[in-house]
Order: C-alpha cells, then structure tokens, then sequence
C-alpha cells in the first residue's frame, strides 16, 4: 500500500514541467575546460562540482590509500595558512568546501555565497593547487585514517565488503579498500601525499559544474583562475576489471549473533542499450523498497529479515548487479535459498505489465525530486558529464524509461539474470553453511 501510494503521488508530481526548469548550457573556458552550467539567480549564491576521474584507482603500487589521505589533506592548510587558519577563513566566508575520494574519482564540492565569491574562490583554489602537506597534519590524519581501518576490522559489513572485493576484482584497484592497511597507510610519506597531489588532481581528467547566481562569462574566468597551475595530465587509468563471479557461497567465521551477506552477479554498462530494461528490472527484483520481489518473499512472506536489496553498481573498469542482507545465523541460509530461488524465477518467468506500470511511475515520477535545490543539480550534472551522457538527457530520461515494453524487459531478464553465477560473501556463525565457490 505504501508503494501505491507514493507511485500515486508520484504520478501527479510527473507532470511537472522539468524540461523548462533545467537548462544545462555548455562551455569551454578560454583555457579548454569544459564546464555545464545552470544559471539560477534568485538566489545569490553558487554550488560548483569539481570531479578528478581516477580517485583511489590511481593509488601508485605499494602506496595503497596515498590517494584518499590526500584527498583528506586537502582541507589542513594551504601556502601560509594552517587548518585552524583555513576552517575559520571559510566560516568567515560563509563558504563550504568538502573533499571526498572514490575508486573511480576525487569529488570536490563548494557552495559559496555571491558576494564572497572571489575570496571564497582564491581559497578553495589554494587548497586544490597549492596543499600544505605539512607534518603534523599529516600524522593527524593518517591516526584517523588507522582508526577507522581498525574499526572496519571489526565490522561484518565492512569485512563483507572487504573480502567481497578481494574475491571479485582481485589485484586490481578495487580488490581492496581505497584507505589501504594500517601498514601501508603507516608507511606513505610527506614525498607519497606530493606524488599522489601530482598523479590524481591534472587537467586531462577534470569535470566541473555549477550552479547557481554566475553568468556563464563569469563562471569562465573563475574555473580558469580556480584550476590553474594543475598538472596537465597525471598517472595512466587502470584497465578494466575482470569480475570472478563463479557462483556460490564464500564464508567468513566471525562471532556475531547475525550474519551479513552481499552478493552479485555479472552486471550491465550505463551506455547498453538494455540499460534502462535492467534498471526497472532491478527495481523490481530488489530496488523497489518494502514492495520489491525479494523484500516480498524474503522478509514480508518469511520474516528473515529486516531488509534485502538488489542495486546495479557501473564502475569505469567493471559493473556487478548487487545485493545485501542481513539475518540471524540460524535463518541466513533460508534467506539465501529464497533470493537465489526469486532470482531464478525472475530469469524465467520474467515481470507482469503491472509491475512494468508500477516500476516506471514510480521510476519516472521520483526522477524530478532529485532537483530540489543547486547542489543537487549540480552533482547530477557532474556525473552526466563524468558518464559521457548528452545535455539534454535530463529532459528525455522519463521518455526512455517509458520506452521500456514488456517483451524488452522479459528479454532482459532471460538474458541478463544469471542465478548460476550469483556468489555469494557471508560473515557470521551461518548455520547450514560453508564455502562452497564453483
């Protein structure tokens, strides 16, 4: 009932007139940035996405998590100013600026009132071009960094996670956490953070968005001034990854009253034209919230969980259709029989028209609460560049998504579900279980 009524709610925001609220222009600075922009002048103020692709997949070998403590100290100082000295320039600014590391990119958000505009840009730069590094905020951080791989150790999820990645990506970047070990974090130096600076944040893999109280002659000149005395390019991208999902059950012992699974199969690339097809599918199978196929069977019908889910994940070098859940050590067992049995049924039965309907009023109808403010538009605007999609896609994503006929998606369901290579990373006590990968 309570997916009903939401796709009801949903159906009446649709018809909101998105198109004529989202005009996305694009730009070349003077010095060959390409820039979107969304001029918003209501309000005076301007929320800029700044994306490095590479992140964390750039780590240099032996330098696991150089890349992230990094990007951590971006924030702790730059030329003559320390950390306490940048925090309270950019309180007195009103300006806020977060820092974040991905496998696949570096993030850097700011949010930055008009009429300190060229102040709050002089020092967002100094952080981006010109970090301190020094010592002691180093030492600093990486003892936070250590704290919480510590703390990860201890975590089902996190170890879940962990072993997930080892088993599927292997040696590549992503078969192990981006903050690296106590011992490599410990053994990266002042010489490590400059080379990773050097490696990770270049011109040849920049994606910058903005959106907000700027024109865009000025948003020109401010990305030109924001971004120079970068390097022009930097390390080589890592290929791609070759996913190990052989299908079964790999279990990790850990003493915990409930055990935790992820698991996944083989996924689907964001430019497939069967794209969309697997995303309402997906919707269905295990994204849909408490209305979903898996969340139906395994926690509403049989009560073996508080939550299951299914999402698709498309990284730059690889893409896995994913799950999780979490249940008591003597019903994880159960719950894995049921999600890989809706797998199957899934695979040959395929969907109904309704479900169709209701995946893509739902789908279609929470699509424009994305856009509910700058920041939020700036970030989606940044990922379309990052993924290589059009300007425009904003305004015809719905018309692809109701595209989707039923014979396409129970295709895809044939086709793209794979129940034999479902593998499955289980931590706990599993009672009825042991490894058993194919």
């Amino acid at each position: 009932m309570i997916r009903l009524a939401l796709a009801a709610m949903l159906t009446c925001l649709a018809a909101l007139p998105l198109r004529a609220e989202i005009e996305v222009q694009e730009l070349i600075t003077p010095g060959g940035t390409d820039v979107w922009l969304v001029e918003e002048h209501a309000i005076p103020f301007v929320a800029i996405e700044i994306r490095f692709r590479g992140g964390a997949s750039l780590d240099a070998p032996g330098k696991r998590g150089a890349t992230s403590l990094m990007v951590a100290l971006l924030e702790e100082g730059t030329g003559d100013i320390d950390s306490r000295e940048f925090a309270r320039r950019s309180e007195s600014l009103a300006a806020s600026f977060s820092y974040d590391t991905y496998d696949d990119s570096i993030a850097i958000s700011a949010r930055i009132l008009t009429e300190n505009r060229a102040e709050a840009i002089a020092l967002l730069r100094q952080s981006i071009v010109q970090p301190r590094f020094d010592q002691p905020s180093i030492d600093r951080v990486r003892g936070q960094v250590t704290s919480i791989i510590q703390s990860d150790q201890k975590d089902p999820r996190a170890i879940a996670g962990r072993t997930f990645d080892a088993l599927v990506y292997g040696d590549h970047p992503y078969g192990s956490s981006k903050n690296g070990t106590i011992d490599s974090v410990t053994s990266l130096t002042r010489d490590d953070i400059i080379a990773a600076h050097r490696a990770a944040m270049t011109r040849d893999r920049l994606y910058v968005s903005a959106v907000g109280d700027i024109t865009a002659e000025e948003l020109s000149t401010l990305v030109d001034t924001l971004l120079e005395g970068l390097p022009d390019s930097g390390a080589a991208l890592p290929g791609p990854a070759t996913a190990n999902l052989p299908g079964g059950i790999q279990v990790v012992e850990y003493d915990t009253p409930q055990s935790v699974a992820t698991f996944a199969q083989p996924g689907i690339d964001r430019d497939h034209p069967d794209f969309f097809a697997a995303y309402l599918l997906n919707e269905i199978l295990g994204g849909g919230g408490f209305e979903s196929r898996l969340m139906t069977e395994v926690r509403e019908k049989r009560g073996l969980t508080y939550g299951v889910y299914s999402y698709l994940v498309d990284k730059d070098g690889a893409q896995v259709w994913m799950g999780s859940v979490a249940s008591a050590n003597d019903r994880i067992s159960d719950a894995i029989t049921v999600i890989r049995a809706e797998w199957a049924r899934l695979a040959k039965d395929g969907v109904t028209a309704e479900e169709l309907q209701d995946a893509k009023t739902f789908m279609t109808g929470a699509y424009p609460l994305r856009f509910d403010g700058n920041a939020p538009i700036a970030n989606i605007a940044v990922m379309m560049q990052m993924e290589g999609l059009p300007a425009d896609y904003i305004a015809t994503r719905n018309d692809q998504v109701n595209a989707v006929t039923l014979e396409q998606i129970n295709r895809v369901a044939r086709e793209w579900l794979k129940p034999d290579q479902l593998t499955f990373v289980v931590v706990g006590k599993p009672e009825g279980l042991s490894t058993t990968l194919n």
